[in-house]
């Protein structure tokens, strides 16, 4: 068994430029976040992750390699639907008088 200390230096560095936390739980699951640290947008939130099955580094390397795919699908889905400002794509700002 991976200790937890070397588990969480492994999985948060793997997501490097961008910033992670991993926080593992007592009971055998973790969460991990990931997100970019000048805007602060969190672009993975991975909430109930098991960790009783990561024994080899082996199976640590595809645990990350199934969270970047979702962080990448995250991050895709994000830049269809949201212009460069961040804000969803069907959003129109109105003046005062409620006109565009």
């Amino acid at each position: 068994m991976i200790p937890n200390a070397e588990l969480r230096r492994i999985i948060e560095s793997s997501f490097l430029p961008l910033s992670c936390h991993c926080d593992i739980r007592p009971g055998g699951t973790m969460t991990v976040e990931v997100w970019d640290a000048e805007t602060g947008q969190v672009d993975l939130l991975a909430v109930g992750v098991p960790t009783t099955e990561l024994v080899s580094i082996r199976a640590v390397n595809n645990l990350v390699a199934e969270l970047r795919s979702e962080l990448r699908a995250n991050q895709e889905w994000f830049e269809r639907t949201h212009n460069k400002d961040g804000k969803p794509s069907s959003f129109v700002a109105c003046g005062s008088d409620g006109k565009p």
